[in-house]
Parts: structure tokens; sequence; C-alpha cells
């Protein structure tokens, strides 16, 4: 088992133009935990009909109206089994039967599936993406960054586990390949340079990759929390986290609210930064928040 747990402060090189003009380094570190398990990882189970790898990463993220915290992306890999399409009903008479898109579970089931899913998941990663980077590279980048850090970390941790896996000896010597499924209309533009220092780049999945050489394919999937399993459970994981933190910060910031709005422009959220102030993870670049600080806040105009 292989736990990830790290910060860090830049943005790295994109050689697409979504993220092509952002400085570096961050003024804030994004933060990064996971877990990968290598040894059901590479089970002969997971293995494609091929006998290689190919594992199918879902990835989604929770965040992006809220005038408060962190933006969340979350990127993970179900068992062979259970990693396809939803109505293809592979999760039946396991702990994740009722796992769907997080928006359409009540808190309490997203909550009893929380660690059923991380036990699950042959590895997973949860990237936040703190509201000082948002207000410095705005809310649409900061949340294709996320993306795009899940999607490049989990792939990176994962070739070098296969690359390195003396316990596993059939591992480096079989052919790996990622599939990124991402909520959403659009594929992040990834770092394929950085990829590429790590035998990493992007192919065709139905060709045959020269040895050594590990391959990735991205695919957009529209209402995908909905669709397939895996990005159900990077729904789930994204939902849960973010909602714990503002829980937590509920009982740190009394009169705020925060663990019931969670965060959003509500009319008692917006009215409590009114009375209240300005918090230190308030989004500044967002609108009411910035009205609170130039002292024109018109709280009756957000419900």
């Amino acid at each position: 088992m292989m736990v990830i747990e790290q910060s860090i402060y830049s943005s790295s090189q994109s050689t697409g133009t979504a993220q092509a003009n952002l400085e570096l380094p961050l003024s804030s570190p994004l933060h990064l935990s996971g877990r990968i398990n290598t040894k059901a990882l590479f089970s002969p189970d997971n293995q494609s009909q091929s006998g290689g790898f190919e594992f199918e990463i879902g990835v989604d993220e929770v965040g992006r109206g809220p005038l408060y915290g962190s933006v969340v992306v979350a990127a993970a890999i179900l068992p062979k089994a259970s990693s396809g399409e939803t109505e293809v009903g592979l999760l039946q008479d396991t702990p994740l039967a009722i796992l769907t898109d997080s928006k359409k579970l009540t808190e309490r089931k997203r909550e009893k599936l929380f660690e059923p899913v991380k036990q699950h998941a042959l590895a997973y990663l949860i990237v936040e993406v703190p509201a000082g980077v948002i207000d410095e590279i705005n809310i649409l980048q900061a949340t294709i960054l996320g993306m795009r850090v899940a999607c490049e970390q989990l792939m990176v941790e994962i070739t070098k586990v296969w690359r390195d896996a003396s316990e596993l000896p059939t591992a480096s010597s079989t052919p790996l390949g990622f599939k990124l499924l991402i909520d959403g209309n659009k594929v992040p533009d990834l770092d394929e340079v950085r990829l590429a220092t790590h035998g990493i780049r992007l192919a065709d999945m139905t060709v045959t990759q020269p040895a050594g050489m590990v391959k990735f394919c991205a695919e957009a999937w529209v209402k995908g929390d909905a669709r397939h399993n895996a990005i159900a459970a990077a729904s789930v994981l994204a939902k849960v986290y973010r909602d714990r933190q503002l829980i937590a910060d509920g009982a740190r910031y009394p009169g705020y609210g925060l663990e019931g709005h969670k965060g959003y422009p509500t009319k008692a959220h917006v009215e409590a930064i009114a009375r209240l102030g300005v918090l230190p993870e308030h989004r500044r670049s967002f609108k009411p928040v910035q009205q609170a600080i130039e002292g024109t806040l018109a709280d009756t105009h957000y419900s």
C-alpha cells in the first residue's frame, strides 16, 4: 500500500494553451492526498484480454460555485470488474451498489460510501486547490489545474510503482496504459513534456506501444458522474472531502453557517459575510466577497 501526501507550489509547465500563461510558482500550495493499493492494482484480475494493464481513471470536481474554500478534484481507479458504465450494473451486490453521481445521493449516503470507495479503489488521489490559487488564476483555470495535477500525478505515481515493482515480477514487463475519463465537456491540457520524462505519452490505445513506454488517452464525459462508475467514485470522494472541510470550518468560524450551506452564495451566507466580515478562505475574486471588502455588499441581491 502506497500513501500519497504532499503539497506542491508549482503549477508546472504546460504544452497546451489553457495553462500557458500561469505564473510560476503558485502563491499557495495545492494539497494532494491519496493511496495506491500496489498489490491489488497489478493483480492478474486487472489485466486486459491482451495481457496488459489498462486502467480507467475517473475524474470529477466539486466546489466551483462557492464563495468560500477550495475547489476539490478527485481521481479514482476501480478494479477492472467494477469499472464500467453505470447502467451495466457492475456494482450490484457489492458495498458500492448505491454508487452514482454524488449530487443524486443524500449527504448520509455519500458519507456511507466514502470509506468503502477508498477501500474498494485500486488507487485514488484528491487534489485541493485553495482559495488563494483560485483568486490568483480564476476558478476555471484552478479547476483545470486541479484536474491536470490529479491525472498527471496519479499516472506518474503508478508508473513509478510499475517500473520499480520488485515484489511484482510480472508488472514491469507487462504493457501499461491509462484512459482518463473526465467529467464534463472538456479534457484539460496535460503537461506532455513532464509526462514524457516518465515515459508516459499520449497514444492510440489500440496500438502496441514500444517496450517501456506507458500510453494514455483522455475522454470528456458529459454528466459522466451519472454514467461511469469510476467517475461516480471520484465524485463521491471529492464531495465528501470538501463537505468535511466545510463542517470543520463551520466549527472554527461560528456564525457563518459553513457547515450548512458549504460555502455557496446563499442569502444566509452573504448576510453572515456582511455582518461578520470576510474570512481568509473566502474567494476575494468572487463578486459578493469583493463587495464586502469594498463595503458595497447588498445581501438582498442573493438567495
